[in-house]
C-alpha cells in the first residue's frame, strides 16, 4: 500500500477521527420546498421497496434454493431428482435446461422436448445471457456470477413470505445527506472484498469520502466491484458504525455514491441499506471492510428488521 498522509492513515483504521485539517463536507443544505421534495422522494421509495418485498416474484422472502456451480461448467435444471437443481411444478421437464458458464456469460439451452424459459419477455429455447434472471414454470431463476456463479431460485409460492414483517427505517433526517468530492486512489488500485460466503471478490479501489459527522471528520473507502454484471459510475460504499448490532444489521450496511454534473457525488445516508443477507441466506454479499468502520452511530437509513 503506497504511503499516505498521516491523519488519513488514522482515519483508515478508525472511520472517524478529530481533525485540524481544512473542514471536510458539511450537509447538503436545502430550502423548505426542495427538502420537502427530498423527504417525499425518499418515503415513496421506501413505500415501493415495502411492497416489493411483500410480494414481488423476485423478493428476497421468494428465494427457496441457490445452487453453486463449484468446479462444473455446467448444471442441469428440471423435475428429475437427478438433476442439479430440481425444481417440482407441472411445467417443468425432467431435462428441463442446461446452463452452462462460458467466461462472463451463461449459455442456457433447453433439453426435453416441450421445454421453454423465458429471459426477460421473450419465450425461448436457447440464449446467451450475462447475470440476468430467467423464468422456467412458475420458478425464477437469478444467474448469478461474481466470478463464482451460481444459480438463486425464486418460488412465487416460497412459505417464507408468511414471515414477512415489513422492513424498519430511522425517521429521514437530511444532516445525512452530503454534495462532495470524491479523493480519488491515483493509483486506482485493486483490493479485495470477503463476502458473506467466503469468496474473495476483486474490486478496484476508486478513493476516499471525507465528511463531518457527530463533530468528527470521517472517512469512507468507495470501490467498483470487477465482475460481470457489475460496473457503471455509482461507487459502492459498505460500512459499519456505532449503530451495527444494535439498532442496525449487525453485518453492516451499504450506501451509493451517485455521481452529479458537477463532478461530485450525492452520498445520502438515508438511503443507507441492508444487504440480501439480512433477509435471505442464499446471498453472496460484501462484507464491510475494517477500514470503513465509523465510530459516530449512523442513525440514517435502514435498521434492522431482525428476520434471522
Amino acid at each position: 500500500m503506497k504511503k499516505i498522509l498521516p491523519i488519513l492513515a488514522v482515519l483508515a483504521l478508525a472511520g472517524c477521527a478529530r481533525s485540524g485539517r481544512e473542514p471536510a463536507a458539511q450537509p447538503v443544505p436545502l430550502d423548505p420546498a426542495a427538502a420537502q421534495s427530498v423527504i417525499g422522494e425518499i418515503e415513496r421509495e421506501r413505500a415501493e421497496t415495502l411492497e416489493w418485498l411483500r410480494a414481488s416474484p423476485r423478493s428476497y422472502l421468494a428465494a427457496v434454493d441457490r445452487v453453486d456451480f463449484g468446479g462444473k461448467g455446467s448444471l442441469t435444471v428440471g423435475s428429475d431428482p437427478a438433476a442439479d437443481l430440481t425444481l417440482k411444478d407441472a411445467a417443468i421437464r425432467p431435462r428441463h435446461l442446461r446452463i452452462t458458464v462460458e467466461g462472463d456469460l451463461f449459455r442456457v439451452e433447453a433439453l426435453d422436448d416441450g421445454a421453454r424459459f423465458r429471459l426477460g419477455d421473450r419465450e425461448m429455447r436457447e440464449g446467451v445471457t450475462g447475470p440476468a434472471y430467467i423464468q422456467a414454470g412458475r420458478f425464477h431463476l437469478r444467474l448469478s456470477h461474481q466470478r463464482f456463479p451460481a444459480l438463486i431460485v425464486f418460488d412465487p409460492e416460497s412459505p417464507r413470505f408468511a414471515a414477512y414483517k415489513g422492513l424498519r427505517w430511522f425517521p429521514v433526517d437530511l444532516a445525512w445527506r452530503y454534495e462532495l468530492p470524491l479523493e480519488r486512489d491515483p493509483a486506482a488500485e485493486k483490493t479485495v472484498i470477503l463476502s458473506t460466503r467466503g469468496h474473495r471478490r476483486t474490486a478496484e479501489r476508486a478513493g476516499w469520502f471525507r465528511f463531518s459527522a457527530g463533530g468528527e471528520e470521517c472517512r469512507l473507502e468507495a470501490t467498483r466491484l470487477l465482475e460481470p454484471g457489475s460496473g457503471g459510475e455509482i461507487l459502492g460504499i459498505y460500512f459499519r458504525d456505532a449503530t451495527s448490532g444494535r439498532e442496525t444489521y449487525s453485518l453492516g450496511r451499504y450506501v451509493d455514491a451517485v455521481p452529479l454534473e458537477n463532478g461530485n457525488y450525492l452520498l445520502d445516508f438515508n438511503q443507507a441499506y441492508n444487504p440480501a443477507c439480512a433477509v435471505s441466506e442464499f446471498y453472496n454479499c460484501p462484507v464491510p471492510p475494517k477500514a470503513n468502520t465509523l465510530t459516530v452511530p449512523v442513525r440514517a437509513g435502514e435498521m434492522d428488521a431482525h428476520y434471522h
